[in-house]
């Protein structure tokens, strides 16, 4: 990287991800009950809320993966 150039700590490595990091999340919002805003603001929900989806989708992440390492390792 050139002078006064930063990759943001929040790129995806593989593009095509984030639509399956979206879906996730409205997947654990309904899950939780938590209603994610249809314009995409988020600056009126609750830090509690958003914390929650957070959380839960990075232990789905990582469920996925352990399981996925679990496979490679078994056979």
């Amino acid at each position: 990287m050139g002078a006064g150039q930063s990759r943001s700590s929040n790129a995806l490595v593989v593009p095509q991800a984030s639509q399956a990091l979206d879906q996730l999340k409205y997947e654990v919002a309904q899950e939780l009950g938590i209603q994610i805003p249809q314009d995409g603001y988020y600056g009126f929900m609750a830090t509690r809320d958003t914390g929650a989806i957070g959380g839960h989708i990075t232990r789905r992440l990582v469920q996925i993966a352990e399981q996925q390492l679990a496979g490679k390792f078994t056979r």
